[in-house]
């Protein structure tokens, strides 16, 4: 028996038709162009590799997310890439082995075990940029600037960058003693925003009143700019290792806000996303049209380290079908003339010589002339006419 219903595709996993292939196409370009304006090298990754070197410096979230399956040449397992990161920081540490700051970009395609959220795609197109070599706030300045580039230049409005910093958190649970066990527990809750859970594992693991303090406003400390102030005053009396990683994050909006002075910036420094990897600030974009971030990155200095070379490295990536559906840019693509399917050397010249100028043109396999309808489809509205003994193009 026949299946009927072998066009059906697997949950999360979708078709591309014309139109929106030829926007997700020409926004890919664009940034890609954008990209290399900035110095950005584009770099395009292994779909599949072993599965030691694809989860390198990545959290046990990406783990999960990552289809595995057994190599049949070598019995190896393998995985099917979830991120690219951890790729491009492998081309910087061992292909590419260069002194000097490395800047990469990349767009293409992953695949998740199950979508991240509510209607987002397990074939999301990843496109980022990444930056190598630096440890200065210089680099993450520019990341972030980057990133609001991206987003403008798309045309997507209404754009906040929430900044964090993992450093002030892990300083503090250092300073605590926290045991590992405390430190996971105490990490889950502040992810959550369970204020009474978080209390309840302070006071029964830190005996150190300030400290106890310390972590337990730094998990309320989220909002807008003002949030910084306040987290200077809470940490004013701070172990140096706090308030160095605070002075960092100061230096770094304040380059951030002399580059874009109209950029809205939000603080958010109980925000732990990537805590296995990253290792000081961390950024998201967010707009009111889509309730999750619509492209994020941060500082993980120590992914190259497996591959013989722990470069500082800071990135972000986005998902670009995700950007296409928020973008308010529109992409018309250009009518086609219709040419008739004839042996003629000198129909065949005009034919290429109007594709080499950039043109579409059609060759209509009927000899009938197309109707309203098929001129429609295939988005046509000219002709190539014989006239006068010269192929000429007119309107339809």
């Amino acid at each position: 028996m026949t299946d009927a219903k072998r066009w059906l595709l697997p949950d999360g996993v979708e078709e591309i038709l014309p139109a929106e292939a030829y926007k997700l196409e020409s926004l890919r370009r664009q940034l890609l162009d954008l990209y290399e304006s900035w110095g950005y090298q584009l770099v395009i990754t292994p779909l599949i590799e072993f599965l030691d070197s694809l989860l390198v410096g990545s959290s046990h979230d990406l783990d999960l997310h990552t289809f595995k399956i057994t190599d049949q040449l070598s019995g190896r397992m393998m995985g099917i890439r979830a991120d690219i990161t951890p790729q491009a920081a492998r081309i910087d540490a061992h292909r590419l082995n260069r002194e000097s700051p490395v800047r990469l970009c990349y767009a293409d395609s992953v695949l998740h075990t199950k979508p991240r959220g509510i209607m987002t795609s397990r074939v999301p197109i990843r496109i980022g940029a990444e930056l190598y070599g630096h440890s200065g706030e210089a680099c993450d300045i520019e990341l972030i600037c980057l990133m609001h580039e991206t987003l403008r230049a798309l045309e997507i409005g209404d754009i906040h960058i929430v900044l964090g910093h993992v450093g002030i958190f892990r300083s503090l649970v250092n300073e605590a003693k926290l045991d590992s066990e405390t430190e996971q527990s105490l990490f889950e809750a502040v992810q959550r925003k369970a204020y009474d859970e978080i209390d309840e594992v302070l006071q029964a693991s830190v005996s150190d009143s300030k400290l106890r303090d310390m972590l337990r406003k730094l998990s309320r400390l989220s909002g807008d700019e003002k949030t910084l102030e306040e987290a200077i005053t809470a940490f004013s009396a701070a172990p140096e290792s706090v308030k160095t990683e605070l002075q960092e994050l100061v230096a770094i909006v304040e380059g951030v806000k002399q580059r874009i002075p109209d950029i809205v910036l939000c603080f958010d420094l109980c925000e732990l996303r990537g805590y296995e990897y990253h290792t000081g600030i961390v950024f998201a974009a967010y707009t009111p049209k889509y309730g999750r971030a619509v492209s994020k990155g941060g500082r993980y200095d120590h992914i190259g380290e497996v591959f013989g070379r722990a470069r500082p490295a800071s990135g972000f990536d986005s998902d670009l079908k995700v950007l296409a559906k928020l973008s308010a840019k529109t992409f018309k693509q250009k009518a086609g003339i219709i040419a008739p399917n004839l042996k003629d050397a000198e129909l065949q010249e005009s034919i290429n010589k109007l594709r080499g100028e950039g043109e579409i043109v059609i060759v209509n396999f009927t000899d009938a002339p197309l109707d309203e309808k098929a001129q429609l489809e295939m988005n046509c509205d000219r002709q190539l006419i014989l006239k006068e003994g010269a192929w000429v193009v007119e309107a339809l």
